[in-house]
């Protein structure tokens, strides 16, 4: 099971006669804002509950968990009330395009900038979606021992290569590396922020 943080916090609904707030949804990496909807209590409760972005949607007049038929949904990292109670701001990590239109933000702006975290849902992606041309693919579909194997190997090599003056092999190595223990992690269930929590708490 994916573990998600579970935000303590009570917005007040009650200033909205159809009790309605507004959020805000804005990409946790880029800061790009993806897209405003709006929830009532049950539909901050089922987010808070899932990781996953859901709104009231007034035209369905239900509940709406925001990529339920696309596959792109919304992951929470972090919900942030106003200084009013009344309108809330979420930091959310997009698993794809956020617009029914295709477009990567409801305001038809580009939200392309590569990070770690993108690469985390492409490989969850590979895994959940599997096709026979995805090479992560089948490193999950081989299982556990040829992946923890697999990172052995990229590790060596990158250690051979940190040997030479090699800027471009050497950084194509440890790039290797890197995607290949991202593999390893998602096939144990685990997140790269699961790594860095274990750090923060060293660093106390």
């Amino acid at each position: 099971m994916i573990k998600h943080k579970v935000f303590r916090m009570n917005p007040d609904f009650s200033k909205y006669a159809d009790r309605l707030m507004p959020v805000i949804v804005q990409d946790s990496i880029s800061s790009r804002v993806l897209m405003l909807g709006f929830m009532n209590e049950e539909a901050f409760a089922k987010t808070n509950a899932d990781g996953k972005v859901t709104f009231f949607s007034r035209s369905k007049q239900r509940l709406w968990t925001k990529g339920e038929t696309s596959n792109n949904f919304l992951l929470v990292k972090e919900i942030i009330a106003d200084c009013d109670n009344d309108t809330l701001l979420i930091k959310a990590s997009p698993t794809g395009p956020v617009c029914h239109t295709g477009a990567d933000t409801c305001f038809n702006e580009t939200n392309s900038s590569f990070s770690l975290e993108k690469l985390e849902n492409i490989i969850t992606d590979r895994k959940n979606n599997p096709t026979p041309s995805s090479y992560t693919a089948s490193l999950f579909s081989k299982g556990i021992n040829k992946i923890a194997q697999k990172v052995g190997e990229e590790a060596v090599e990158l250690v051979i290569e940190s040997k030479d003056d090699n800027k471009e092999k050497f950084l194509s190595e440890a790039a290797d590396l890197l995607y290949h223990y991202l593999v390893l992690l998602k096939a144990k269930n685990y997140k790269l922020e699961d790594v860095v929590d274990v750090l923060a708490q060293r660093h106390k």
